[in-house]
Protein backbone atom coordinates (compact mmCIF):
# COMPACT_ATOMS: atom_id res chain seq x y z
CA UNK A 1 0.00 0.00 0.00
CA UNK A 2 1.02 3.36 -1.03
CA UNK A 3 2.19 6.17 1.71
CA UNK A 4 -0.78 8.29 0.50
CA UNK A 5 -2.87 5.84 0.53
CA UNK A 6 -2.29 4.78 4.19
CA UNK A 7 -2.46 8.70 5.21
CA UNK A 8 -5.37 8.80 4.05
CA UNK A 9 -7.05 5.74 5.23
CA UNK A 10 -5.57 7.01 8.78
CA UNK A 11 -7.74 10.19 8.32
CA UNK A 12 -11.06 8.59 6.89
CA UNK A 13 -10.51 6.08 9.98
CA UNK A 14 -10.86 8.87 12.57
CA UNK A 15 -14.56 9.45 10.84
CA UNK A 16 -17.82 8.37 12.42
CA UNK A 17 -19.09 5.35 10.74
CA UNK A 18 -21.19 6.45 8.26
CA UNK A 19 -18.67 9.12 6.96
CA UNK A 20 -16.00 6.06 6.61
CA UNK A 21 -19.42 4.46 4.91
CA UNK A 22 -20.23 6.83 2.28
CA UNK A 23 -16.10 7.47 1.60
CA UNK A 24 -15.84 3.62 1.33
CA UNK A 25 -18.88 3.55 -1.17
CA UNK A 26 -17.15 6.73 -3.38
CA UNK A 27 -14.06 4.87 -3.36
CA UNK A 28 -15.29 1.38 -4.61
CA UNK A 29 -17.50 3.30 -7.31
CA UNK A 30 -15.00 4.87 -8.39
CA UNK A 31 -12.80 1.47 -8.72
CA UNK A 32 -15.40 -0.01 -11.05
CA UNK A 33 -16.19 3.04 -13.29
CA UNK A 34 -12.54 2.70 -13.95
CA UNK A 35 -12.72 -1.16 -14.63
CA UNK A 36 -15.76 -0.50 -16.63
CA UNK A 37 -14.05 2.11 -19.09
CA UNK A 38 -11.02 -0.36 -19.72
CA UNK A 39 -13.25 -3.65 -20.01
CA UNK A 40 -14.81 -0.91 -22.58
CA UNK A 41 -11.55 0.52 -24.38
CA UNK A 42 -10.30 -3.51 -24.38
CA UNK A 43 -13.45 -4.56 -26.49
CA UNK A 44 -13.27 -1.61 -28.69
CA UNK A 45 -9.39 -1.65 -29.92
CA UNK A 46 -10.00 -2.62 -32.83
CA UNK A 47 -12.55 0.43 -33.88
CA UNK A 48 -10.05 2.85 -31.67
CA UNK A 49 -7.56 1.71 -34.05
CA UNK A 50 -9.17 2.35 -37.31
CA UNK A 51 -9.94 5.70 -36.32
CA UNK A 52 -7.16 6.64 -34.86
CA UNK A 53 -5.37 5.71 -38.37
CA UNK A 54 -8.26 7.30 -40.25
CA UNK A 55 -7.51 10.46 -38.69
CA UNK A 56 -3.96 10.26 -39.68
CA UNK A 57 -4.61 9.44 -43.15
CA UNK A 58 -6.96 12.35 -43.57
CA UNK A 59 -3.56 14.63 -41.70
CA UNK A 60 -1.50 12.70 -44.30
CA UNK A 61 -3.88 13.99 -47.14
CA UNK A 62 -4.62 17.77 -45.62
CA UNK A 63 -7.65 17.36 -44.83
CA UNK A 64 -7.31 18.22 -41.09
CA UNK A 65 -6.89 22.02 -39.33
CA UNK A 66 -3.81 22.96 -36.95
CA UNK A 67 -5.60 22.58 -33.49
CA UNK A 68 -4.28 26.15 -32.62
CA UNK A 69 -6.84 27.52 -35.40
CA UNK A 70 -9.65 25.56 -33.86
CA UNK A 71 -9.63 27.05 -30.58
Amino acid sequence: MSTLLEKALEKVSALPQDEQDAIASQILASLEDENTWKERFVEKRDVIRRMAREALEEDERGETLPLDDLL
